[in-house]
């Protein structure tokens, strides 16, 4: 009857009428039919009813099946219609995955996504790309159930790490004490522990990179001044310096994730007063403030300096003159970062808490032993909250209302992403669970599915633009009004206590986060620009404001911003951060640096830091803040300019269009 047919690409092909019969059958079958005789009958009738309207022109497989569709049920046949439906619905969006996964790839092999400032524009970066796109479109469309996938795709909400959904976990605290005294294998051999701190740092390193080779997220030591201690014993300060100095250098060297990026490595040192320890916590000091070979500033690893009354506080505490140290550091390298063990939600654990450079916070568990070493993150997933506040139209019962429906989404979501984690095997990270780094993984065989390991991770609902949120909810951001302000900390509460009850009901770590956004602040944004137009103090940005913060472009002095943040903190016990700005390294104003991190600590912050541009001529190894593109003594315009983002560093050329705009806004915070 009919010979050529329509393909979706508009090339012309044979026309099958078997398949149309094949298409009714498959279903049928799918809601309980048998009768392949019924499915011919329909055919015949789709076939005369193709010939009523087309009359002799060529028609496309969409034509086909609207046309199947309504010859199903006319013929009384609802839910063999509503199967085909679904049916090809479901290939539509196959299809779609397809097509788009194609032009994801020509985009990655002309320049890398930098989505995450981590990665290089090399070749094994961009395919690891590929495979990651790959690996989102497949996890979209085939393995995460329909609710959650489309409302990642329309951005209600955002699910982190997509492309390792049912591969691995986020992060974790390395029991790096344990490993060091007993052995380990990354893979080829048996590698035995050391007994200088040149091999001690080395393997250090070796183990973080095979940590990260296992995740997707950050690696940290918790307590590396006290687990590399044993071995600098019997070490003079130069040998210990130049053990630090070599850390340093491979962990901005040695690459992982199949060459695309360095570990992202965090230490936290500064609680341990025995002298070992302090010679260790000592010198990675020193030579972070060093630098690398030319004096370039190292992006990582990110230390944290732990700060704790009684120990290094205060003049008279055995380790001020490092918390002084670690000052002066940080006023020159952007690093130290400063974690507080007496903000109220931390002094309970007393030395134990320690934190990443992701922001990424562990403690509480319901589990096991609450401890942070052999814990992280297993996932997270972000919630799009000025989407909400614009929907709401300035109704709060409305607000609350839609921020319980998508909470409750997002905690199912998590669920179903932990139960695909818990069916994976020891083998699948040989080096995480086989050797045991994560807590209870030691006994563990093979083949053994990793449940009992990981109930004692997080799972993590995330959150970000809570000053957009505020503006479209009162007309004004928690920085510009106290009525607002009070309305931030109710909605942060609010989703504390829906998180909160979330692990009474599953008996999981359910925690609340505040989201490290890097590509996803510029990805909501676009989306309800697109949606809703541009709205002011809105969506008339490039990018969502980070979780809490207050609006980078807000003038507001360091102390009013601290204050004002340092009230969130204490709801986000899965992580968080704050900074204040600085125009220029403050080397020669450390009075004001201390005076910023002691106030940190005042206003119950847990997690701090102070940017300020450091920029670093590679042409003449000239340091410090070169406005211009061109170096002013050299001339050359290769510029390494460094910048923290999401709490790494970073250089500004791996920034992606929505952070660049974020870093163009930053304003200095007077003091």
């Amino acid at each position: 009857m009919f010979k050529v047919i329509r393909k979706r690409d508009g090339r012309e092909v044979p026309f099958e009428d078997n398949k149309i019969t094949d298409a009714i059958f498959l279903a049928a079958r799918a809601v309980g039919g048998e009768d392949r005789q019924t499915a011919m009958e329909l055919t015949i009738e789709t076939l005369k009813m193709l010939k009523k309207k087309y009359n002799g022109t060529i028609f496309g497989v969409e034509d086909v099946q609207d046309v199947v569709e309504k010859v199903l049920i006319e013929a009384g046949h609802a839910k063999t219609a509503k199967a085909y439906i679904l049916y090809r619905d479901r290939r539509t969006r196959i299809r779609d995955a397809k097509s788009d996964l194609m032009d994801a790839v020509a985009e990655i092999l002309d320049e890398t996504s930098r989505e995450n400032a981590n990665i290089s524009n090399s070749p094994s970066a961009k395919m690891l790309q590929i495979a990651s796109a790959a690996s989102r479109k497949y996890y979209l469309t085939r393995l995460i159930p329909e609710e959650f996938s489309q409302a990642h795709q329309r951005g209600d909400i955002h699910i982190h790490d997509l492309d390792f959904y049912g591969k691995t976990l986020t992060c974790v605290q390395i029991p790096l004490g344990r490993l060091l005294a007993e052995g380990f294998d990354n893979g080829h051999g048996y590698i035995r522990p050391p007994k200088r701190p040149g091999s001690a740092t080395a393997l250090a390193a070796i183990i973080l990179q095979s940590s990260q080779n296992d995740m997707h997220g950050g690696q940290s030591f918790a307590f590396f001044d006290r687990d590399i201690a044993p071995y600098v014993e019997n070490a003079d300060e130069e040998e210990i310096y130049q053990s630090m100095e070599a850390l340093i250098y491979n962990l901005n060297s040695m690459h992982s994730r199949a060459g695309a990026q360095v570990p992202f490595s965090s230490l936290n040192v500064g609680i341990e007063t025995s002298e070992t320890a302090r010679k260790v916590t000592r010198n990675l000091l020193l030579a972070f403030e060093a630098g690398l070979g030319r004096g370039e500033n190292p992006i990582f690893p990110n230390i944290i300096f732990r700060v704790r009354e009684g120990v290094n506080f205060n003049p008279g505490e055995p380790n001020y003159d490092l918390f002084k140290l670690a000052l002066r550091v940080a006023a020159k390298r952007l690093n130290p970062t400063f974690s507080f063990m007496d903000a109220s939600f931390n002094q309970e654990w007393g030395d134990q808490v320690s934190y990443m450079g992701c922001r990424t916070r562990v403690m509480a568990n319901r589990r096991g032993p609450e401890v942070t070493d052999g814990r992280g993150n297993l996932s997270f997933t972000t919630i799009n909250l000025p989407r909400l506040a614009i929907k709401a139209e300035r109704d709060m019962d409305k607000f609350f209302r839609l921020l319980d429906e998508v909470l409750a989404l997002t905690i199912r979501q998590l669920y179903h992403r932990f139960e695909v984690q818990a069916k994976l095997k020891v083998k699948d990270m040989p080096f995480l669970m086989g050797q045991g780094l994560y807590l209870n993984s030691e006994g563990l065989k093979e083949s053994d599915p990793i449940r009992e390991a990981i109930v004692n991770g997080t799972l993590s609902v995330g959150f970000i633009g809570l000053a957009e949120t505020l503006t479209a909810l009162t007309g004004r951001h928690h920085g510009q009004d106290q009525e607002s302000h009070k309305l931030g900390e109710q909605i942060l509460a609010h989703m504390r206590r829906r998180v909160d009850e979330a692990g009474e009901n599953y008996n999981l770590n359910y925690t609340l986060l505040a989201t490290p956004a890097e590509g996803l602040s510029g990805r909501f944004v676009e989306m309800d620009r697109k949606e809703y137009g541009v709205i002011p103090g809105v969506t008339n940005n490039d990018y969502y404001t980070n979780s809490f913060h207050i609006p980078v472009g807000f003038p507001v002095s360091s102390f009013d911003k601290i204050s004002l943040e340092g009230v969130y903190h204490k709801y986000c016990n899965a992580g968080h951060i704050s900074y204040v700005e600085m125009a220029s390294p403050p080397v020669h104003n450390p009075e004001a640096m201390e005076a910023i991190v002691r106030h940190m600590k005042a206003s119950d912050m847990g997690y701090g830091a102070v940017n300020f541009p450091v920029d670093f001529c590679t042409g003449c190894g000239t340091t410090g803040v070169i406005n211009e593109e061109k170096c002013p003594h050299c001339g050359s315009a290769a510029i390494r300019r460094v910048r923290r983002i999401t709490g790494y560093l970073s250089t500004v050329d791996r920034f992606n269009d929505s952070k660049v705009a974020e870093l163009r806004d930053r304003i200095v915070h007077s003091f």
